[in-house]
């Protein structure tokens, strides 16, 4: 899976490979029916994870093969931590956890207010000694960026120090939000869209991830 800077947002870590474009093609589709569109953003979660956690810590161990003693390693993932903003990140979940499924899960729930696009907070669970992990907040949808940077909000205020952010789909808005609120927080995204229009929602997008997920539409 490869993945690299973007030229214009040093903050945004963007992806590039066929099979996850041909996924994000058929997520984009209004045809797509509501259990394919939840395997997909699964699949694309799990794709995506192999790039976020590049440089996840591990230690050299021995292991005994069939035929002799090998040198291994091992990786620290339960020094991982989740975090779905919810409710669309808990689609991710599942990908993510695939990988590493000694990961702690932690939850932050957020709504946006229609008239003013801002967040505000109804639930807040995270695991003890936030200090010494590494978080990887998941939500599928990067719009103005303001759900993502309260989240990083709380999990800074809690202790957290190593934070990163995992989306499927991004407005160049909500890259700029989160470089200005949160600089050295990197953004790792699928696919960079055009813009947003005047409700918030991402263009072309693949409209209301939440609703879509669990059929709320």
């Amino acid at each position: 899976m490869t993945a690299m800077r973007h030229p214009e947002f040093p903050n945004l870590i963007i992806y590039d490979h066929p099979l996850l474009a041909h996924k994000i093609t058929l997520l984009r589709s209004v045809d797509t029916p509501k259990k394919v569109f939840k395997e997909l953003v699964d699949e694309i979660a799990m794709l995506m994870t192999y790039e976020v956690t590049a440089d996840l810590p591990y230690e050299v161990c021995q292991v005994e093969t069939p035929l002799e003693v090998a040198e291994g390693v091992r990786v620290a993932g339960d020094q991982m931590t989740l975090i779905p903003i919810l409710r669309a990140g808990l689609g991710m979940v599942e990908g993510v956890m695939r990988m590493l499924p000694t990961m702690r899960v932690g939850h932050i729930g957020l709504e946006r207010e229609h008239e003013s696009l801002e967040p505000s907070d109804y639930y807040y669970k995270i695991p003890p000694n936030p200090e010494g992990r590494t978080f990887i907040v998941t939500d599928p949808m990067l719009a103005t960026g303001g759900s993502a940077s309260a989240a990083i909000g709380f999990l800074k205020r809690s202790g957290a120090q190593s934070i990163r952010l995992m989306c499927i789909v991004a407005a160049p808005e909500g890259v700029a939000r989160l470089a200005k609120d949160h600089p050295e927080v990197a953004v790792y995204a699928a696919v960079l869209d055009r813009e947003l229009n005047e409700n918030g929602y991402i263009l072309p997008g693949l409209g209301d991830a939440g609703d879509r997920l669990f059929g709320t539409l």
